[in-house]
């Protein structure tokens, strides 16, 4: 059976999109339940204050749901673009740039949850740091999203970048292992990024007046927590714009794939443990601010070497695309 590849293509779109919103709608989901759970939680305790605490909660949820966004956005370009020139190297792309987006997706939208969550429950302790608590929960919120926004940069340029005449021997497993890349290494940081800023709020709602001390803790564990997603970025970016010579060896093929799930599932631990290292951090900044110096350096420290397995991954990553 001859199969044309315009229908190949748009098998692919169509696949692409499914995957985009698929995998995409898990991490907003989770992320809102938790904050709802936790709002109920806060409304238990203080039900005097329950429209503050019910607002607060909308807009974490809002923030969160952003990731799902990014995805419907990806899913919907997918399903209706039109490809002038099918090419079964296009084919690839567009697959590649729905496992982008959607697992791009799935960190981002648990991690945003938790500062929202957290800052529910301190409005309810709190009630004086509403106004505190909801600027911190946004800026760490929003750190969340970057590895969803570098998934979907990497799922635009594979729909729209014209990559000229590449071969389809072996590019079309590197433009596949760049989705991959991109989109697992995207699942830790954004969780991990989440973990930092929930305890940033819950240690803001103990002792408001630590708040620039834990505020900024909190956005130095956050931008060490994004650099696995930022490995994944590189990598996709090598896969998406290395010049491959043609090979029709299936080895060829299977090493830039590999590549890219190295570094994807590679990044996916770092990026949580960062963040567990950077929330403990911030959360005891809170309780005994005159050391926040010294919780600082071991969080570095601590952060430093969980990082290294993403490393790791990225060298063994570079070897598959560039040695063997």
């Amino acid at each position: 059976m001859n199969i044309e590849v315009q229908t190949v293509v748009e098998v692919a779109a169509y696949v692409g999109g499914g995957l985009a919103m698929g995998f995409g709608a898990i991490g907003a989901a989770i992320g809102e339940g938790y904050t709802a759970a936790r709002a109920n939680e806060a409304i238990s305790r203080n039900p005097k204050i329950s429209g503050d605490i019910f607002k607060t909660m909308l807009v974490g949820q809002a923030v969160a749901e952003s990731a799902s966004i990014f995805a419907l956005v990806v899913a919907i370009l997918l399903l209706f673009m039109k490809v002038p020139f099918p090419t079964l190297l296009k084919a690839a792309a567009i697959l590649g740039a729905g496992i982008s987006m959607g697992f791009g997706a799935i960190g981002s939208g648990i991690g945003s949850g938790y500062p929202a969550a957290e800052a529910c429950c301190g409005i309810a302790r709190q009630p004086a740091t509403a106004s505190r608590l909801t600027t911190n929960m946004l800026i760490g919120s929003a750190v969340c999203q970057t590895p969803a926004i570098f998934s979907m940069v990497v799922a635009l340029m594979l729909m729209f970048i014209n990559f000229g005449g590449a071969s389809l021997q072996p590019t079309w497993a590197a433009y596949l292992g760049a989705g991959l890349s991109m989109g697992l290494a995207a699942i830790g940081s954004g969780f991990g990024g989440g973990l930092a800023a929930g305890a940033s709020c819950e240690g803001i709602s103990r002792n408001p007046g630590t708040a620039a001390s834990v505020t900024t803790i909190m956005l130095v564990g956050q931008a060490v927590a994004q650099t696995a997603s930022i490995f994944g970025l590189l990598v996709s970016f090598i896969l998406m714009f290395k010049s491959f010579p043609e090979s029709t060896a299936l080895s060829a093929a299977m090493a830039l794939l590999s590549a890219g799930i190295c570094m994807g599932f590679g990044g996916i631990g770092p990026g949580i443990g960062n963040g567990m290292a950077a929330g403990g951090a911030v959360q005891w900044v809170a309780r005994n601010v005159e050391h926040a110096g010294d919780l600082m350096r071991i969080m570095l420290v601590g952060q430093a070497v969980s990082q290294s397995t993403a490393i790791y991954a990225m060298v063994v990553s570079l070897v598959l695309i560039f040695v063997v």
